[in-house]
């Protein structure tokens, strides 16, 4: 990808992003028209400047980067919102900065958690229950599971777009200061 290629990219795409941050910010959800429509303007204009290959190789990076999300999603610890936006955001960035994305993405997730945490922001109870399904096996999941907030209890929700945002801006960055910008 072309240095002026990556600078187009990260201006068009802002707005977007800063658009999606604050509804999720504020809604706590990512609207399909913001999501999906990202990644259909990305698409079109892949097939635009490049044909069905560039397209081709836009939708499969969409396709890995939501599949990250997709066990989450599975286990109710993601939102379907989420999975369309980081689809739309591996569209956007393409095959060669999928791990860059989904690498950046998980560490600006994790700062935002530990953040909201530290700022009392975010009740870290499902965490604990997860991992200590994952890993006790003397831990009784039903009664864990009965004792942990309703999920629309605002504390348990992190706005991962946010994180999802974060990552992109960061491997257009990284991007560019490998090329020497």
């Amino acid at each position: 990808m072309m240095t002026n290629d990556t600078v187009l990219k990260l201006l068009l795409a802002t707005p977007w992003l800063l658009t999606l941050c604050l509804w999720d910010v504020k809604h706590r959800r990512l609207p399909n028209v913001l999501t999906l429509g990202g990644a259909a303007v990305c698409l079109v204009a892949y097939l635009g400047a490049g044909g069905v290959t560039l397209a081709g190789s836009g939708l499969l990076a969409g396709f890995l980067c939501g599949l990250f999300l997709y066990l989450p999603f599975l286990m109710k610890a993601a939102g379907g919102g989420d999975v369309k936006m980081l689809f739309a955001c591996g569209t956007l960035v393409g095959m060669g900065q999928v791990m860059n994305l989904l690498f950046f993405m998980s560490i600006a997730g994790f700062l935002l958690a530990l953040v909201m945490w530290i700022a009392g922001r975010v009740d870290m109870s499902r965490v604990k229950h997860y991992a200590r399904s994952l890993f006790d096996f003397r831990y009784d999941r039903k009664l864990g599971r009965e004792a942990l907030p309703h999920r629309d209890n605002e504390r348990c929700r992190v706005p991962f777009g946010v994180a999802i945002a974060g990552g992109v801006w960061a491997t257009f960055v990284w991007t560019l200061t490998q090329k020497g910008l």
